[in-house]
């Protein structure tokens, strides 16, 4: 199961993550969080990640 992981100090709230794979991310508090761990298998995670402007979001097997 793939897991993703938002570093909330380096999070600068810009959504593009929630736009892409809203299944699993939402913006709170002008952070992203992780709100359908697990649905991160059936949508776009790995892509959220990649177009985070300050790859504050990592993709692990776990």
């Amino acid at each position: 199961m793939l897991k993703p992981v938002v570093d909330w100090d380096t999070c600068v709230g810009c959504g593009a993550c929630a736009e892409v794979c809203p299944e699993v991310f939402q913006l709170k508090d002008d952070k992203a969080w992780v709100v359908g761990l697990e649905k991160c298998n059936t949508c776009n995670c790995q892509e959220a990640a990649d177009i985070c402007p300050v790859q504050a979001i990592t993709v692990t097997e776990g």
